[in-house]
């Protein structure tokens, strides 16, 4: 179906406005340069862990997802006794536990980054920083079948401290529950 010869016109002539408009709202490279310049001397007060946008949202999405993943991957299979040797279906138990464990890990990672950005969250989980990181190697051993109880346990006691946390700074975390697919995707 042709389209008329006059919106065609109306629509070119709009763009062209547009598009000078927004380049002559820019500024010349000197203006930046002493911009820039002018925005290095002057110290800003603002610690590096500046506030974000929806901070306390941010941290209860990412926690809840990291305790979802756990209880449904890490703590549900570990009480049912899924880890033990012998154990039908403990192979792949074991590997979706270790997926479950390195999405929680780069989740908890971003909850604390999250929490930066709020002064109260900030003081709540500070604390749990060390513990955090101690999560880093377990989603192997998870995956391997090496002491899965130790390493169920101790992910389960990290997102219940984690959920204090929040909870004591009013951000109220509840387990969301990722698929599958967003646990490859990490």
């Amino acid at each position: 179906m042709p389209v008329p010869i006059r919106r065609l016109i109306v629509a070119l002539t709009l763009c062209c406005t547009l598009f000078v408009g927004a380049t002559a709202c820019g500024s010349d490279s000197t203006d930046q340069q002493t911009s820039a310049a002018a925005a290095t001397a002057t110290p800003t007060g603002t610690s590096s862990a500046e506030k974000q946008k929806f901070a306390k949202t941010r941290f209860v999405a990412n926690a809840g997802l990291a305790a979802g993943a756990t209880y449904q991957w890490i703590v549900k299979p570990w009480k049912a006794g899924k880890f033990k040797k012998g154990a039908k279906g403990r192979k792949v138990a074991l590997v979706k536990a270790g997926l479950a464990g390195g999405f929680s890990y780069n989740r908890l990672k971003a909850a604390l980054k999250n929490a930066q950005g709020d002064p109260t969250l900030a003081k709540a989980v500070a604390p749990l920083t060390a513990g955090i990181e101690a999560l880093k190697s377990l989603p192997a051993k998870l995956r391997k079948g090496d002491s899965t109880d130790a390493a169920a346990n101790t992910y389960d006691d990290i997102i219940n401290k984690v959920k204090d946390a929040g909870k004591s700074a009013g951000a109220e975390v509840k387990d969301q529950v990722p698929s599958a697919s967003e646990l490859t995707k990490g």
